[in-house]
């Protein structure tokens, strides 16, 4: 038993003996590595903070033998791990920690690339090293002084055709000489980092839409990071995929919880059709709530064209996803899209009211004014010969610049996009500027026309003599005055469409408002085709009419009127007989049968007796908007708060009220954002960046939305100048012919 213990001793000591001679040698390894490292350095072959750093065998005192590889500082004797040079040389040097390293930053020759150093066996040639430095300074600063005085006299391989890069070789070593190193960024706790980091996350998915994703790689974004004392990120840090799945669950409960706190609401979808990016579409899905507020949704990204089928499954799938109540969705507003989907989902859910966005309805009336007008023809035609003879005829574009050289207020182009007018006209602001630029250029090309040299051309070009006779007719001039006019009457309709967010009960009026513009514009520029325009106007009236808004506008108390006994009354003097039996027809499809004869007898009683005078004051109450300069309606909730408190005896028409009262009539909901144009087509075929995409998406919406609905001034004023999006509104309700 003793020899085996004896046995297994001995065993110890040979295994023992060995690994320790290991360690002694990994440690000699190690110090020898980094020796070799540093001395390369020195060469000019390595990290410049080798300058600094100087690796040192720490020994056992008992035994003498290297136990470990520390790196010392040799500018101010501290000691450091070994394990990772290049971080001790970030957070002593860089950081500042290192109270003498500023100060030999300072003082040190700008020229040289590496600070002496500091060794047992350099010590001694320091200050023999540092005057070499400064007399290589002085000698290079006196030759590059007097370089210019003898660049005569110098013989180059190449010749004087060498002087150009020898300048810029001399400037080079001067920026150099001149540049300074940037001072070491602040020192930040864990803590301030992590908070400091978390802001920036916040902003930047909250920006989403105005900044991408590339801007984390910028490299002047870099710098600023380093020089506040953060460390870089990017777009694969987990920390940014950590912080983006914590806001949108944040974002997304919030929402969630705001919408089944309200009794019913409204989907807005819009982006049909629109297509970006190599045929990709991104369809955006927002929830209205009757309190006026707007949440984001979802999005989707179809791409090729969109069957009404498919856009009805989708409409659907959303509905169902949102709420589990499909009843709680009183009904959709969407934009860009045949009303058959829509149509189809009424049809299918009795109590749902499906709407097209008026923003497209009365911007495409410059479309069908385009088609079916003809002055508009006419004038677009004329206006295309003139634009045609001046900007591709030499000797007319030589004329018109001689008159335009003596007067800068005129333009000197009024060319346009080339485009087949009577095949498909598309670019209507361009149209737009086209005929702003004729008409301020209408008394130059009136001289043109009458210049001696411009006859010549006439004889030459029977295109000039057509130009000439329109020019010196005052009445194309008038007529381009029209046309230009009417453009302008519908794009301020389609702009306050825009910044108004109108609901479903202000369409009449809007439409009447817009009617009796037109009106005014035909007798204004004695319009010979009077019936034609009316005719035009009422036929889109009727494609985007819906039997709720005369039921809307019957039930919403701001429209009551006054009678001659007191009493506010709802205008049905103000709809047609058409129009009241949308109103009985609608009422009665909103509810059950049984409900719908106490529904009509209701009514009845609603037009007869009306809002008790006080109360009816008190929703028509009007007040000054800053923003628009406009008088609006001090607090538009009142009309539906009014049904649910006060109206209590109409049971089963304040329900139908209630519901619709708080309907928009367009898609436009106070913020725009050009999501899509950061995006490429391979994140969206990606699963995983598809899935980050829809969630920064989400984020950034539902922080602008939430803003606005704060009422921040900036959020105010950003609805009021068009929001932030790249894309033109009014130029994409122009495009589409289809609608």
């Amino acid at each position: 038993m003793a020899e085996s213990e004896e046995t297994q001793n001995n065993d110890t000591q040979l295994v023992a003996v060995p690994t320790e001679d290991m360690a002694i040698r990994a440690v000699n390894k190690r110090y020898e590595g980094l020796s070799t490292i540093r001395a390369k350095a020195t060469k000019g072959k390595g990290a410049w903070y080798w300058a600094h750093l100087e690796p040192i065998l720490v020994r056992n005192p008992d035994t003498n033998d290297p136990k470990a590889v520390k790196l010392r500082c040799n500018l101010c004797e501290a000691v450091f791990s070994a394990s990772n040079p290049s971080r001790t040389a970030s957070e002593h040097l860089k950081r500042g920690t290192c109270p003498n390293f500023n100060s030999l930053l300072k003082h040190s020759s700008p020229s040289s690339s590496l600070p002496p150093l500091s060794s047992p066996s350099s010590q001694s040639n320091r200050k023999r090293l540092g005057s070499i430095n400064e007399g290589l300074n002085s000698y290079h600063q006196h030759q590059f002084h007097h370089h210019h005085q003898q660049q005569q006299h110098l013989l180059l391989s190449g010749g004087k055709e060498d002087l150009g890069p020898l300048a810029m070789l001399e400037d080079s070593v001067k920026k150099i000489k001149s540049s300074k190193p940037l001072p070491p960024g602040p020192i930040l706790s864990k803590t301030q980092i992590d908070s400091a980091l978390g802001l920036l996350t916040d902003w930047f998915y909250e920006s989403y839409g105005s900044v991408s994703y590339s801007s984390l790689d910028h490299p002047k974004f870099k710098a600023f990071m380093n020089q506040v004392g953060l460390p870089e990120i990017s777009r694969q840090d987990n920390f940014m995929s950590s912080r983006l799945d914590s806001k949108y669950e944040e974002a997304k409960l919030e929402s969630e919880t705001k919408i089944n706190d309200a009794e019913f609401f409204q989907l807005s979808s819009n982006g049909w059709k629109r297509e970006e990016i190599e045929g990709m579409n991104m369809i955006k899905f927002m929830v209205n709530l009757p309190n006026g507020t707007t949440l984001f949704r979802e999005t989707f990204f179809p791409s090729g064209a969109i069957p009404a089928t498919y856009a009805e499954e989708i409409m659907w799938e959303t509905i169902t996803g949102t709420c589990n109540i499909v009843q709680k969705c009183v009904g959709i507003v969407a934009d860009k899209y045949k009303t058959k989907a829509l149509r189809n989902l009424e049809l299918q859910n009795q109590w749902m009211v499906n709407l097209s966005c008026q923003l497209q309805g009365v911007g495409n009336l410059i479309k069908d004014f385009s088609k079916e007008l003809p002055l508009f023809k006419n004038v677009i035609s004329n206006c295309l010969k003139i634009t045609n003879l001046f900007n591709n005829n030499s000797h007319a574009r030589s004329i018109l610049n001689k008159f335009l050289s003596h007067d800068s207020r005129f333009s000197v182009s009024f060319g346009i996009p080339p485009l087949l007018y009577c095949e498909n006209l598309q670019n209507f602001s361009s149209v737009s500027a086209m005929l702003d630029n004729i008409i301020s250029c209408s008394r130059v090309l009136q001289l043109v026309v009458m210049e001696d040299l411009y006859k010549v051309l006439v004889m030459e070009d029977s295109l000039a003599t057509e130009v000439g006779d329109m020019i010196q007719n005052m009445g194309f001039w008038n007529d381009v005055e029209a046309i230009n006019t009417l453009i302008k009457v519908v794009k301020d309709m389609v702009e306050e469409i825009e910044v108004e967010r109108p609901l479903v009960g202000q369409c009449l009026p809007l439409w009447e408002d817009l009617k009796s513009k037109i009106k005014d514009w035909c007798v204004k520029f004695s319009v010979l085709h009077v019936g034609v325009v009316e005719r035009i106007v009422e036929k889109r009236f009727k494609k985007n009419y819906h039997p709720a808004w005369s039921t809307a506008f019957i039930l919403d108390p701001v429209y009551l009127l006054r009678d001659e006994n007191g009493k506010y009354l709802p205008p049905f003097k103000c709809l047609t007989c058409e129009q009241e039996k949308d109103v009985d027809k609608l009422i009665t499809r909103l509810v059950s049968r049984e409900e719908a004869h106490k529904a009509l007898m209701e009514l009845m009683k609603w037009r007869s007796e009306g809002l008790d005078p006080l109360y009816a004051k008190a929703v028509q109450v009007k007040q000054l908007d800053p923003l628009t300069g406009k008088m609006k309606i001090a607090n538009p909730q009142s009309s539906r708060l009014v049904w649910e408190t006060i109206l209590k005896d109409f049971t089963i028409l304040g329900k139908i009220a209630v519901r619709l009262l708080f309907l928009h009539a367009t898609t436009s909901c106070g913020f725009k954002c050009s999501y899509l144009s950061l995006l490429g087509q391979g994140q969206i075929q990606s699963r995983i960046g598809l899935e980050r995409i829809q969630k920064m998406i989400f984020v950034a919406a539902h922080s602008k939305l939430k803003r606005r609905d704060f009422g921040s001034e900036e959020e105010k004023e950003a609805i009021t100048n068009g929001g932030d999006d790249d894309h033109d509104m009014l130029n994409e309700v122009f495009v589409d012919a289809n609608m």
